[in-house]
């Protein structure tokens, strides 16, 4: 059975699941790491779930305000051996309510070109695509999400 927990950037096994991330991320962004990676920083992330199966960490992601009714997801992740269970939409639920909790209206999210996976993740659970935000407004690679929750 999965079991979701609240937590922050200060749970080790977010941390753990957090550089296994990254270091997928670096591959796939090539050149562009460096770019996105300042904007991924962890250490002031205080929402964050880590889903957990016999007590084994198999799935992350965090929310972090970006403003007055909005909150940005961030570092959603599932290890390789670990997806096609649904347990990215498990995290990704968990952090949609969470959010409403906090009595924020919206999600927005950046992901990349490169990452299909995550595109179809994010449609799949209703998420639509806007204009590039922020520090991604003139990224080509990037591609940004909302959703009303």
């Amino acid at each position: 059975m999965i079991q979701l927990i609240r937590t922050n950037s200060e749970n080790t096994d977010f941390q753990k699941l957090v550089k296994l991330l990254d270091a997928d991320l670096a591959i796939r962004d090539g050149e562009e790491h460096a770019f996105y990676a300042q904007y991924n920083k962890i250490d002031l992330i205080k929402h964050a779930i880590v889903a957990y199966e016999n007590e084994v960490a198999i799935g992350c992601g965090a929310i972090k305000k970006f403003d007055e009714n909005t909150m940005e997801i961030k570092r959603m992740y599932v290890p390789v051996d670990q997806r096609g269970k649904g347990i990215a939409t498990l995290i990704l639920k968990a952090l949609e309510k969470w959010t409403a909790e906090l009595s924020y209206k919206k999600c927005i999210l950046e992901t990349g070109i490169k990452q299909p996976e995550a595109i179809a993740l994010y449609q799949k659970n209703g998420y639509i695509i806007i204009s590039n935000y922020g520090q991604y407004a003139n990224v080509e690679n990037s591609v940004c999400f909302e959703k009303i929750v």
